[in-house]
């Protein structure tokens, strides 16, 4: 629902939770919420953490907490999210295997948020392991 004043209510339906968004400083909002667009950079953490996980319960790899920091870079003309950069900071086990690591990368990398964003927005991950 569009509220007036740069501002969107969405409610799941299913739990009933309420997202709200506000338009950012640079575009005549207060930033007082989450944009759109920071919607999207945040998605896309939030689903390459979730398939990570969906892939260690998959094969039985203790995966335990991760965090994430995203920076969401716009560009002009047409205005657009350009580049997103995620850190992904794994807090599970002291160590995982170079297969391990490999099959959670390789999992985050093709989450479905990941594959639906545009070719032309770069996106730079890290993965930092214990």
């Amino acid at each position: 629902m569009y509220d007036g004043n740069l501002h969107t209510i969405a409610t799941h339906l299913q739990s009933g939770i309420v997202i709200e968004t506000e338009a950012p400083i640079d575009n005549g909002g207060n930033g007082s919420k989450f944009s759109p667009t920071d919607l999207v950079a945040t998605a896309l953490a939030s689903c390459m953490c979730t398939v990570m996980g969906i892939a260690a319960n998959a094969r039985n790899i203790e995966l335990g907490k991760m965090e994430c920091t995203v920076e969401k870079i716009m560009a002009s003309n047409p205005r657009r999210i350009s580049e997103i950069k995620i850190k992904i900071i794994i807090k599970g086990l002291n160590s995982y295997s170079d297969h391990e690591r490999s099959i959670l990368e390789r999992a985050a990398l093709t989450c479905p948020v990941y594959e639906s964003l545009h070719p032309d927005c770069i996106k730079t991950v890290l993965f930092i392991w214990p």
